[in-house]
Parts: structure tokens; C-alpha cells; sequence
């Protein structure tokens, strides 16, 4: 397949963008994160503090959120809507490439992990709402909130086995 020429990219662009429907749809998600990140900085502010929306490129709108636990293993967690995909998603990040990396080969035998190569932008990606239904906004913003209660512990959870088995491991190291 031959790749066009940003002339021609750029006149399809155009075309879409005068139709008028990407416009409004992108708008309307973005404000939804919004509302989201608003709603939880709310409800959850006693568990997790939340960064400001980035919006990406039109592939992903997400904003971040940690507590005292991951921020003191330098990772955050991230709820994410993946436009391609059109659905949300919470991701586990390091503060740098390498926390990335040893925390991917720490948890890439639990359940959090499916593939065999580390993700480009996070620790993991976990599939929160595969298709949301963006005509009852309130009955999505509810199971978005109670996924990331149930997720994020888990998550933590694993972190925290994880931890507690290698503490137990370098101990049986040490005695022998």
C-alpha cells in the first residue's frame, strides 16, 4: 500500500472536518474526561491525587492519578481513553523507562499482564469498559468509578505480593 502525501491527507482531514461530526464527538470526549477527572478528584481525593487532562493526539485523552504507595515506587496509574480503540482503559506507569522495565518483568507472569512484550508507553494497559455507552454518561461515569476501586487494589495488591515474596526470597538467601 502506497502512502499518501500529507497534501492528500490533509485535503481528507479537511473533508471530515467539515462534515462536522469529529469536531463535536472529540469535544464531547474530552469534556466527559473532564467531568471524570472533576467527579473523582471529588469521590476519591482521600485515596489518589489527580494530574490535569492531556489530550493527546486524537489517540488517547487520559489523566493520571497516584497515592502515597505507588508515588513511593515511582509509578502512577493512568485512566485512559484509547480513541482507536474507543474504549477505557487503566494503565500502571513508572516515573521513568526503567521503573517501566523492572516493574513489567516483575509482574509479567500475574494477571495484569497478557502480552510478551512490554507496552511503549506504560508498565500494562487493563481493559476497563470495552464498549462504553456514551448516551447514559452517568451510569458510565459509575462503573468507570468502581472499576478503578477494584483495579487499582488489585493491582496494588500484586505489587505489594510481588514485594513481600522477594523480601521473603533475599531473607531465604541471606539465612543460608
Amino acid at each position: 500500500m502506497k502512502e499518501a502525501n500529507l497534501n492528500t491527507l490533509v485535503a481528507a482531514y479537511k473533508e471530515q472536518l467539515d462534515i462536522g461530526d469529529i469536531q463535536v464527538a472529540y469535544a464531547g470526549l474530552v469534556k466527559f474526561v473532564m467531568r471524570l477527572k472533576t467527579r473523582f478528584t471529588n469521590i476519591l481525593g482521600d485515596r489518589f491525587s489527580f494530574s490535569g487532562i492531556f489530550q493527546g493526539y486524537m489517540d488517547y485523552t487520559y489523566f493520571y492519578f497516584a497515592n502515597d504507595n505507588c508515588r513511593e515506587r515511582k509509578l502512577k496509574f493512568g485512566l485512559v481513553l484509547n480513541h482507536q480503540e474507543m474504549r477505557f482503559e487503566i494503565w500502571l506507569l513508572g516515573q521513568t523507562k526503567d521503573v517501566q522495565e523492572r516493574y513489567w518483568n516483575c509482574m509479567k507472569h500475574t494477571k495484569w499482564i497478557q502480552d510478551e512484550t512490554m507496552p511503549k508507553y506504560s508498565i500494562f494497559a487493563h481493559v476497563l469498559i470495552e464498549n462504553p455507552d456514551f448516551d447514559d454518561l452517568s451510569a458510565l461515569s459509575e462503573t468507570i468509578e468502581e472499576g478503578i476501586g477494584r483495579i487499582t487494589d488489585g493491582i496494588l495488591e500484586s505489587l505489594n505480593q510481588i514485594e513481600l515474596e522477594e523480601r521473603n526470597s533475599f531473607n531465604f538467601e541471606v539465612r543460608q
